[in-house]
């Protein structure tokens, strides 16, 4: 029989979250059966198919309310009061240090309780979470109150912004196994773990399925058009890539600009592309699908990411695999996949001049370099980032963590 293993992530699906999506049908194949476990998202808006058919196989923490939270809570005490005990005083130690409050980290505790009857009912052996944030917590809570051991996949950048505050340490101390998803990330985890704990910190890379990429081997289009994918915020730079874009515009070079997401700095991009004249050249899409992201790297010579600070972005993985270079920055994990001037241009974060260079290199190359560029960002994307070698990196961990008598059924 399949071992059963479980996923907890904050909120699923995303529309941000696609990769999730593709790493826990990677590990379906690699003969797990996965157990989808979030917080939230049963009532959240999602437009891909693939995304609403997993939200009917996902199961929601909060749906039933705080009530039936509680009511978890008091069974963990009354069944394992010395393990509750012990739970209760790891989500005060976690508060301490933490950005939030005592409450949120007892909500934590409540929900903790939630997911160790949801794993029992079903049998899971494992829980994984991703991100290093508050699923995290509640992973490493719901292990306290006897539950099953626990991984998670750290990807920045917010667990490199405030290791402190989210007890980093503590959550690599007492997992089976911590997950980067770059050499710098795994770097960065170095620095928040006890030395004996770096033998927990291994790698594996986001992965792309082949049937985002195969058949999909046109050259980079030849009208004079970027995009740029993401979630409109402050890390992301969109409103630097307006800046450029505004550069570009004074100088006479001829383009086109997508910015192909949503998010909380739309109205000031807005803003600050009709502060400009822009409204001709930049173009918002709001949320679309993953069919709708492929369709507007295909219709574009390159996909442009201005990055303040990032993990190692899935989108970029996207864009090379359609035979489209990359213009991006030098932070993080992104020049462990990027190479200058071979599969696209990297420049300096922050640099608006520097951008708007890199643009202009863009634009004017030939449509020969543009080809030339895209094969060698094909090549480099799917050595490094398949999803089915990344995924059986994650099963042998996850076998190799458990009992060997846990492990035999799989």
């Amino acid at each position: 029989m399949p071992m059963k293993i479980a996923y907890l992530v904050n909120q699923y699906p995303k529309v941000s979250h696609s990769f999730i999506r593709r790493e826990i049908a990677a590990m379906e194949r690699q003969g797990f059966d996965v157990q989808r476990i979030a917080l939230r998202g049963w009532d959240a808006e999602v437009v891909d198919q693939e995304d609403q058919a997993e939200r009917e196989r996902t199961e929601y923490v909060l749906k039933e309310g705080m009530g039936a939270l509680l009511k978890d809570v008091m069974g963990a005490a009354i069944e394992r009061p010395q393990a509750f005990l012990k739970s209760l005083v790891l989500a005060m130690r976690m508060a301490r240090n933490g950005e939030r409050s005592l409450p949120y980290h007892l909500v934590y505790l409540a929900e903790a309780a939630r997911v160790v009857r949801m794993m029992r009912r079903n049998g899971a052996l494992h829980l994984h979470a991703h991100f290093g944030t508050n699923s995290a917590e509640i992973a490493m809570l719901a292990q306290c109150l006897g539950g099953a051991q626990y991984s998670f996949t750290v990807h920045g950048p917010e667990e490199f912004d405030k290791p402190v505050q989210l007890g980093l340490g503590e959550k690599i101390h007492r997992s089976a196994f911590t997950v980067a998803i770059s050499s710098y990330g795994r770097s960065q985890l170095f620095r928040w773990a006890g030395h004996r704990d770096w033998r927990k910190v291994g790698i594996v890379h986001c992965g792309l399925e082949p049937a985002f990429y195969i058949g999909e081997e046109s050259a980079p289009a030849v009208a004079p058009r970027l995009v740029c994918v993401g979630r409109l915020c402050e890390q992301k730079g969109q409103l630097l890539l307006v800046e450029a874009a505004h550069l570009l515009d004074r100088a006479g070079v001829d383009f086109e600009l997508v910015l192909a997401g949503d998010g909380e700095m739309r109205r000031e991009i807005d803003g600050a592309i009709a502060q400009y004249g822009l409204q001709e050249k930049i173009r918002i899409t709001g949320w679309i699908s993953s069919d709708q992201v492929r369709a507007e790297l295909l219709a574009a010579r390159a996909l442009v990411l201005p990055s303040f600070a990032e993990g190692l972005p899935v989108v970029l993985m996207e864009a090379m695999s359609l035979h489209r270079p990359v213009l991006t920055t030098y932070v993080a994990g992104i020049p462990e996949l990027v190479k200058n001037d071979e599969n696209g241009w990297l420049f300096p974060a922050g640099d608006i001049e520097e951008l708007a260079r890199s643009m202009r290199a863009c634009l004017e190359a030939s449509p020969a370099r543009l080809e030339e560029m895209g094969r060698a960002a094909y090549a480099r994307v799917v050595e490094r980032h398949s999803v089915d070698t990344e995924a059986g990196k994650l099963a042998a961990m996850i076998r190799d963590s458990l009992p060997s008598h846990a492990g035999a059924a799989v």
